[in-house]
């Protein structure tokens, strides 16, 4: 498999008045090319510092990432960031709240329009792109905030507790949506999450960091049927096993 993204032994470490903080302390995974990884750990452990990382808002004090084998290349063109709340625009439609990344990144032109319809169409959106986001579901609303944020192509999705936002039932039904249309446009994605369950019915592999400064402490290829929507994958015969198995390791040291 192609490598896409590598983490090589990055450390993070804040200044404040206080002294110093370590948030991130020697952490190393890599990402293929079309893989769904899953990153939890304890509460405050720094899982959203590392997709900050990656996305290269802040710079590790330690280490190197590596996008496609080489360093320093990570730039906003390459990665879409989904958010906890879908932070759609109540003034601009849901098409146009779809087209502002094309407007931000100065790359409004037609071609690229025309493939933001498409997603919009695609993914059943179509009968509300003149709508307003207060006229949409949760569930909805977090459709639109995913076809916006493939719709400059990105090769990789960071996924920050997307969808944390909604009611336990909404959230199921919206985890099948989300993984339905990653898995169509073959994309690479990076989910954190504080939802174990979550973490096991949409991922391939599952990451599990330690309490701050975070580290890797276990690593899990996961032996679900990718084929599977999230929800049915929770019938698995494997999901009990799994989600036992990283329990415990979330609680090792509680």
């Amino acid at each position: 498999m192609e490598e896409i993204l590598k983490l090589d032994n990055v450390s993070l470490t804040y200044q404040s008045e206080n002294g110093e903080t370590q948030a991130v302390k020697n952490l190393s995974f890599t990402v293929n090319k079309g893989q769904f990884i899953a990153i939890i750990g304890p509460s405050g452990c720094g899982k959203t510092t590392v997709l900050s990382l990656i996305d290269g808002l802040i710079k590790p004090t330690v280490g190197k990432i590596f996008f496609k084998g080489s360093e320093h290349v990570l730039t906003t063109k390459h990665i879409g960031y989904m958010l906890q709340r879908d932070e759609l625009f109540a003034w601009r439609t849901i098409e146009n709240n779809v087209f502002l990344p094309l407007e931000i990144k100065k790359i409004n032109n037609a071609k690229n329009r025309e493939y933001a319809k498409n997603l919009i169409e695609k993914y059943g959106l179509s009968e509300f792109k003149k709508a307003y986001p207060n006229q949409l579901s949760g569930g909805m609303r977090q459709r639109a905030a995913l076809i916006r944020t493939l719709v400059f192509n990105p090769e990789i999705l960071l996924l920050d507790e997307p969808f944390s936002a909604l009611d336990y039932q909404t959230r199921l039904n919206v985890c099948d949506d989300v993984y339905s249309i990653i898995s169509l446009e073959k994309k690479t994605a990076v989910l954190v999450t504080h939802d174990i369950g979550e973490a096991i019915s949409m991922a391939d592999e599952v990451l599990v960091l330690s309490k701050r400064p975070a580290t890797v402490i276990a690593h899990h290829v996961l032996d679900l049927d990718k084929s599977k929507l999230p929800l049915k994958r929770r019938e698995d015969k494997n999901f009990a096993k799994w989600f036992d198995i990283l329990w415990k390791e979330l609680n090792y040291d509680a």
